[in-house]
């Protein structure tokens, strides 16, 4: 699977987690020239505290467009060390 935005690959990976629908990729398969920080944060009553990636590829800016859980609770311990992508982030096979 592939995470495309603006033309590149984000993250590219044979071993994805699907949970919620939304494919979880290992962190290691991240390209983290395209990767930035954020200080942005969300909670899940199931999963835990998500934080945040955006992504900065050709000089644009997609804010918060990754997420993943550093700690997860326990039921969603599987996808710890995974990130997600929304915000028009293409998922590919």
């Amino acid at each position: 699977m592939k995470a495309i935005w603006n033309g590149a690959v984000i993250a590219q990976s044979d071993t994805t987690l699907v949970l919620e629908g939304n494919h979880y990729f290992p962190a290691s398969s991240l390209n983290r020239d395209y990767v930035t920080f954020s200080n942005h944060h969300t909670m899940c009553a199931w999963k835990g505290q998500a934080s945040y990636y955006s992504l900065l590829v050709n000089g644009e800016m997609n804010t918060d467009a990754a997420w993943y859980y550093p700690n997860p609770k326990s039921a969603a311990d599987n996808i710890k060390d995974h990130v997600a992508f929304w915000k028009g982030v293409k998922i590919e096979p």
